[in-house]
């Protein structure tokens, strides 16, 4: 399992570095809404092409784009792969995107956060990467100190964090957490990275104290708010789907990040294989229990005041 998960992986990276000329086009959206730029193409076909000649078994594939797929019958596991996660900061030849491949117990056909076994998330640009399974712990390498390398930070005003604001309305994320982003901008550090792996991975590096994407949790919580969503969203809710998080989850909790969704809930119920709003969840990260405690504590939950958000 090891050599298909870090292998689809090295593949992906191989085809998008030999992508010399980036048109940063969007052809069309996928299943989740979320827009599909040239390179999004390239790397499904790098996924498939790479899974169904080296899988020594039947495996099913989840991707972004293609969806289920299965390279023969009664696969027992599921690789649940974004091929890019962080396709505008690739695009951009910046270095925030990964590939994202975490592999999980197929089950009844439900697979969720829990049922991984295995996780792998490689940096596109930098060719560093992290890998754990059930059999070892937490292997890094290409990395420019020692991984994990924890954060003790707990104050907020001096917290390094990042924080999602696609498909999320900026009036309401201003209201839950615009007050954080005034303490920590100056004292700390602010930043959008447009990858939630990219994100939590740094938190194991010890670059950043905190990730934060809550806009699952203000819709839950105010459902009069989705027609903000979905406008943002050309149509869709886009928050955060299994294969956004699946491998970085897991590689987070073996490092010792306290790694929750926005209620302080485990994420091991998410589903990996679904889309749908109700499937999607928020998420927290943060490299102490008391940061990640302060964190839920102060972003702003009641966060519609009146009017259309």
């Amino acid at each position: 399992m090891k050599d298909l998960v870090t292998g689809t992986a090295a593949a992906v990276r191989s085809a998008l570095l030999a992508q010399v000329h980036r048109r940063r086009s969007v052809h069309g959206d996928s299943p989740g809404g979320d827009a599909q730029f040239d390179i999004d193409k390239v790397a499904e076909e790098a996924v498939w092409e790479y899974v169904w000649r080296h899988a020594p078994v039947p495996v099913a594939v989840y991707t972004e784009d293609e969806g289920l797929r299965t390279t023969g019958p009664r696969p027992e596991h599921v690789l649940v792969v974004d091929p890019i996660d962080g396709t505008r900061p690739a695009s951009a030849g910046l270095e925030m995107a990964t590939v994202s491949v975490a592999a999980a117990r197929m089950g009844e056909g439900r697979p969720t956060v829990g049922d991984v076994i295995a996780a792998h998330v490689l940096e596109i640009k930098s060719g560093a990467w992290f890998y754990a399974d059930t059999r070892s712990g937490l292997c890094t390498s290409g990395h420019d100190r020692p991984v994990p390398s924890l954060s003790p930070n707990t104050d907020l005003t001096r917290m390094f964090w990042s924080l999602e604001l696609n498909g999320h309305p900026m009036r309401l994320m201003c209201d839950a957490y615009g007050h954080l982003v005034d303490a920590s901008a100056n004292t700390g550090g602010v930043f959008v990275f447009n990858s939630a792996s990219y994100s939590i991975t740094r938190i194991i590096t010890g670059q950043l104290d905190a990730f934060v994407d809550v806009g699952n949790r203000i819709l839950r919580d105010h459902p009069e708010t989705e027609a903000a969503f979905r406008r943002v969203g050309r149509g869709s809710v886009l928050h955060l789907f299994g294969y956004d998080i699946a491998a970085s989850v897991y590689l987070a909790r073996r490092a010792g990040v306290v790694i929750t969704d926005a209620y302080g809930d485990s994420l091991d119920t998410m589903p990996l294989l679904a889309l749908d709003p109700a499937s999607q969840r928020s998420c927290v990260a943060a490299s102490t229990p008391r940061l990640h405690a302060a964190l839920l504590e102060s972003i702003t939950w009641n966060t519609v005041t009146g009017g259309t958000p």
